[in-house]
């Protein structure tokens, strides 16, 4: 089994993905183009998976950080796809993965502290 704060990093990068796709992009550009709705799509599907894979464990001492909302929006992107809310997920994309992410770097300096070092290196 993979460790968990591998799937920790996963959601970082999948963060920084996210911010870096839509830069300098305007609201409208990204409801135009299939690829950036794409690529945006799939790092919050990563988002999600990551951290359906998180222990419930770990879940439990952070109860701040709304772990079933991020697995049941990855739910909801795979089986819906077709009938896509674009707003949602932008809104996603823009407001709640940088606030996940401030939340993940939390746990990652407080559970994996020397694997912090490491990834800096």
């Amino acid at each position: 089994m993979r460790r968990e704060e591998l799937y920790l990093q996963d959601m970082t990068e999948a963060v920084s993905a996210i911010e870096y796709f839509l830069s300098g992009i305007e609201k409208q550009v990204f409801f135009e183009s299939d690829l950036l709705q794409s690529a945006v799509l799939h790092k919050l599907s990563i988002l999600g998976e990551a951290s359906a894979r998180i222990s419930e464990e770990l879940k439990n001492r952070y109860p701040q950080t709304p772990w079933k909302k991020i697995v049941g929006f990855r739910n909801i992107a795979i089986h819906v796809y077709f009938s896509m809310n674009w707003e949602i997920v932008l809104a996603a994309a823009t407001k709640d993965a940088p606030a996940l992410s401030k939340q993940i770097l939390l746990i990652q300096q407080t559970e994996f502290p020397d694997s912090q070092s490491r990834n800096q290196e």
